[in-house]
């Protein structure tokens, strides 16, 4: 998807954004809902109030941001690429998910889903650490390319 057409979408649809030079910023107060997005332009950062929801979303581009308040659903997403950064204050639901790039990285303030890849969430996993915090293995692993 090109920046010109994401842009009419969030006009279309009345969502907030800012232009921070090659960054498309949505800004949008409360929920982001882009269901039916099958593709993003890349350098796109979410920082809406709410949670940001793509049920038909199959990949990202690298780089892309969620800083948003709430949680994010990335449903259909089969591959997280590198430099993707989840610092969201919500979980991220992964449900499809069967490979992460070293260069990802959780940073959200509550759980992750990764229901394919290890069947349910990964602060229950069996492989958990007592001690460990759950997301600074999970990263650890995302580094080793553990999940390639």
């Amino acid at each position: 998807m090109t920046r010109e057409a994401f842009i009419k979408i969030l006009d279309d649809k009345g969502y907030s954004y800012e232009i921070e030079g090659d960054k498309i910023v949505v800004t949008e107060n409360g929920h982001v809902d882009l269901r039916s997005l099958t593709s993003l332009p890349p350098g796109v950062e979410f920082k809406n109030e709410g949670d940001v929801d793509f049920d038909a979303l199959t990949s990202l581009p690298s780089g892309v941001v969620f800083s948003n308040d709430g949680s994010v659903n990335l449903e259909s997403i089969k591959t997280l690429p590198y430099g993707v950064v989840l610092m969201n204050k919500g979980d991220v639901f992964l449900m499809s998910l069967t490979s992460i790039s070293p260069g990802v990285e959780f940073k959200n303030g509550r759980g992750v889903d990764l229901d394919k890849l290890i069947g349910g969430w990964f602060h229950y996993w069996s492989g958990n650490i007592e001690g460990i915090d759950s997301k600074m293995l999970l990263n650890g692993m995302i580094k080793r390319s553990l999940f390639l």
